[in-house]
């Protein structure tokens, strides 16, 4: 099972959603996205798991501060827990075994992350 994680910002639009999930690998083989469970319901993230024809699942704060990632942002560590919501919705989402097999990509304007890692799903 291969998860694309999601970390934006609220003003994100859906061109820097794209941009960063195709910086990350892009949505081929995809069988979800995910992101931080607040904010699951974005109408510019449910857009894009439309364009991708796969469901989004919502990851809670809880459990992605349970997820180590190799990238380390401060600030996202204050306000999440984790070094970096899309590689731990990623992470999360493919199941307990999972891998990265494309750590944190970011848009040119900064207010969307992608990461991709496959596992069984469980």
């Amino acid at each position: 099972m291969k998860v694309a994680g999601l970390g934006f910002r609220q003003d994100v639009t859906l061109a820097s959603l794209r941009e960063a999930l195709l910086a990350a690998g892009g949505p081929a083989g995809l069988a979800a996205v995910a992101t931080v469970s607040d904010k699951a319901d974005a109408e510019v993230l449910q857009q894009l798991a439309r364009e991708c024809g796969v469901p989004i699942k919502a990851i809670s704060a809880d459990l992605l501060a349970c997820v180590d990632t190799p990238t380390q942002s401060e600030l996202v560590l204050e306000k999440f827990g984790t070094g970096s919501v899309a590689e731990a919705a990623a992470l999360a989402a493919a199941g307990p075994h999972a891998r990265l097999i494309a750590p944190r990509a970011v848009s040119q304007d900064r207010t969307a992350t992608a990461a991709i890692a496959e596992g069984d799903g469980g």
